[in-house]
C-alpha cells in the first residue's frame, strides 16, 4: 500500500488533522494553525473578544488558502439591495 498516495499522515484528505496553538500576547491572541501532513504553519493575531471557534475558523481558512485547498463553506448569499 505504500506509495499509493502522497498523504504521509495516512488520513483521507477530508480527515487531515490541524493543530491549533493559542497564545495571549498582551491584549491580543496569537493563533497558530499547523497542518499535520505537511508541517505548514500559519499565524493570525485576533482580539480577545472573538471566541475560540471563530479564531480557529479564521486560522483554518488562512491555512487552507496557503495550501491551495478549496474553502469548506460557500460564500454567503448575495443580499438584496435597498430601494430608496
Amino acid at each position: 500500500m505504500a506509495g499509493r498516495d502522497n498523504n504521509p499522515s495516512g488520513h483521507p484528505p477530508s480527515e487531515q488533522r490541524v493543530f491549533f496553538e493559542f497564545t495571549q500576547v498582551g491584549q491580543q491572541f496569537r493563533v497558530a494553525a499547523i497542518d499535520e501532513a505537511t508541517g505548514t504553519e500559519v499565524v493570525i493575531i485576533c482580539p480577545p473578544q472573538l471566541g475560540q471557534p471563530q479564531m480557529q475558523r479564521l486560522a483554518l481558512q488562512k491555512l487552507r488558502h496557503k495550501l491551495g485547498l478549496p474553502h469548506d463553506s460557500a460564500p454567503p448569499p448575495a443580499r438584496p439591495g435597498k430601494y430608496a
